[in-house]
């Protein structure tokens, strides 16, 4: 792929744009900030640049780049992947290539795009298909909604959709990977997932098709004997933990109402944007997981449940509840008519599940005034049941100024004093209760790793003093060069050689990739623009640094200066140990060199 679609690409699309689909971001200056969409963090250290077109997370992970490698980085894609989603938000055309050259994933993507076509064809042209329709109709689907979400009929055979796709060129073992057919054991012949369901398309962010669902709807014996629904398994497209049905649509509603409404179901989804509510997701046949709340947390804080919300068992619904808590969500609870789901509501009358999600209680009043509405919190036994049921709650709650409130609030409604209730949550044990703790660690320990000396510090000072000013980089003597590092010589010889403006287009790839096999696409090897971490880093925080015009001068002396002494002593320190070890060798004549040696660099140092 050439670097001028590359470029075609960037000057078509704002990385801003792009990452607000993803993170929530905020203006800063003449920047954006955010929380980092690839690790776990309270305070916001993820940055983008309108006039750069780059990114950079400023925390733990310190990952960065260009509009490419976001896309690579949180759609876990290649880059040949990254280019074709770039490529159609650009409305640029790629050139097609060989089917030797695609990917698996691509592979992949292309039997299932064409699968949810030939399953939509099968609902509007086949004889079942027009059945489903009825079913979809009576439950309040309406055609645009159907059309919406590409909705489909599965034919009953047992390879209907196999045949054809193999009749497309498609292998039958590709087929299976894409989670479609099931080989059998036995006659090691292969059969359709899929057959005689309504099928709902799963989509990704970028609304392509990773996976789908099946739901039987023909009220026969077949329905007691088979699952109501049935999913696609996991695959290297999809992965049901990460994966939340409708955010595609949903995204930009949550971002502009900064609130996102979970709900159980396909049906409550496709229904709740059907009502105007379009701010709803569901999870696709999973319980809610870490991952999925790190997803919505990109967008909002703000989470509504639209489902059963039964806390007092140990459903995976408490679990979900209690990650999102110790994640620092803010919780609403949307109270549904007692034995209704948002689907159904919205059947009788949309107007009322509207009403349910603007009444939405708080999960504080929701424990004080729903969960624990039925013990009798007069008595000992009534108050120990409510206390075993909202401590555990309470201690989940990150903000210690709201953990307070709740405490104080339970101490009143049971009326007992604070300090018992403190001295009961002390002994409570909460093993959901630290969030990916291995993940944790992990950034922990790269973060102690990446700590930087007060040379490389320093170092990267200069630089950002030289982007701040790019004329004073003549002020860097040649004889200056020797007390900086590899890296810092190659940044400020490129600045000095191209321009400053040029780091944003810098090559970085090494000698020993360089020298690698050439593949089509490959980013990297071909030689095209690419953005390492060191140099966005550098860019953004130059961009961010608030430094006065006329002290730039005075402070890039004093930053060589500094690094000046801290090599030399360095230097001094490492010939004093060579000198000493010589020594007690008895190589006189290697530590009279070395002796030598010293001498002159103090002397030419004035050290």
């Amino acid at each position: 792929m050439s670097d001028s679609v590359i470029e075609e690409i960037k000057s078509r699309l704002d990385i801003v744009d792009i990452v607000k689909e993803y993170v929530k971001l905020e203006k800063v200056g003449a920047n954006y900030r955010g929380l980092c969409p690839f690790h776990l963090e309270k305070t916001p250290s993820f940055f983008v640049s309108p006039s750069r077109q780059i990114w950079h997370c400023f925390g733990a992970c310190g990952e960065g780049g260009d509009i490419f490698k976001f896309i690579m980085k949180i759609e876990g894609v290649e880059f040949s992947e990254a280019l074709r989603i770039l490529a159609r938000k650009a409305g640029v055309e790629l050139k097609k290539e060989s089917s030797k050259i695609r990917t698996e994933k691509e592979r992949l993507a292309e039997i299932l795009e064409i699968s949810c076509q030939f399953f939509e064809t099968q609902l509007k042209k086949s004889r079942r298909g027009e059945e489903a329709i009825k079913y979809l109709l009576k439950r309040g689907v309406k055609e645009e909604t159907i059309n919406k979400w590409r909705l489909g009929y599965a034919p009953e055979s047992w390879r209907g959709l196999s045949d054809f796709l193999v009749g497309r060129g498609y292998k039958r073992e590709e087929i299976e990977k894409a989670g479609l057919s099931i080989k059998s054991p036995k006659s090691g012949k292969y059969y359709d997932r899929f057959r005689g369901r309504i099928i709902f398309p799963i989509f990704n962010l970028n609304s392509q098709v990773v996976a789908f669902g099946g739901r039987i709807f023909n009220n026969t014996s077949q329905e007691s004997k088979e699952a109501k629904y049935i999913n696609s398994p996991a695959t290297v497209l999809y992965n049901k933990s990460k994966i939340l049905y409708g955010l595609d649509k949903a995204k930009k509603a949550i971002r502009e109402k900064d609130s996102c409404i979970l709900v159980e179901g396909y049906m409550d989804a496709i229904m709740a944007h059907q009502a105007g509510v379009e701010n709803a997701v569901a999870t696709s046949g999973t319980a809610l997981t870490e991952d999925h709340l790190r997803i919505i947390k990109r967008y909002s804080d703000n989470l509504f449940t639209a489902f059963d919300m039964d806390l007092a068992g140990g459903s995976a619904t408490k679990r979900g509840i209690h990650m999102a808590q110790a994640m620092g969500f803010n919780i609403k609870v949307v109270l549904m008519p007692e034995g209704k789901d948002p689907a159904d509501l919205v059947l009788t009358n949309p107007d009322k599940f509207k009403e349910a999600v603007e009444k939405a209680k708080s999960i504080h009043d929701f424990y004080f005034q729903d969960v624990v509405s039925g013990i009798d919190k007069n008595s000992l036994e009534g108050k120990k049941n409510i206390s075993e049921i909202i401590l555990p709650v309470i201690k989940r709650i990150p903000n210690k100024v709201e953990q307070a409130v709740w405490l104080k609030d339970l101490a009143d409604f049971l009326e007992i004093r604070e300090e018992a209730l403190l001295e009961e949550m002390k002994k409570i044990s909460l093993e959901d209760s630290q969030i990916n703790r291995a993940e944790i660690d992990s950034l922990e320990r790269k973060e102690e790793k990446s700590r930087k000396t007060r040379k490389e510090g320093l170092e990267e000072y200069l630089i950002i003093l030289i982007l701040k000013k790019p004329d004073l980089i003549d002020r860097i003597k040649e004889n200056n060069y020797r007390f900086l590092s590899k890296k810092t010589i190659e940044i400020l010889n490129f600045i000095k050689e191209k321009g400053s403006e040029s780091l944003t287009k810098r090559i970085v790839y090494s000698k020993k990739e360089e020298e690698s096999e050439k593949k089509e696409g490959d980013y990297l090897n071909n030689g095209l623009l690419e953005l390492n971490d060191k140099v966005t880093y550098l860019l953004l925080k130059a961009d961010i640094e608030e430094i006065e015009e006329k002290k730039i001068e005075e402070e890039l002396e004093n930053c060589l200066r500094e690094i000046k002494k801290i090599f030399v002593k360095e230097k001094i320190e490492n010939l004093s140990r060579s000198i000493k070890e010589a020594e007690k060798n008895g190589e006189t004549e290697k530590a009279a060199v070395l002796l030598k040696e010293l001498a002159e660099i103090t002397k030419e140092e004035n050290l």
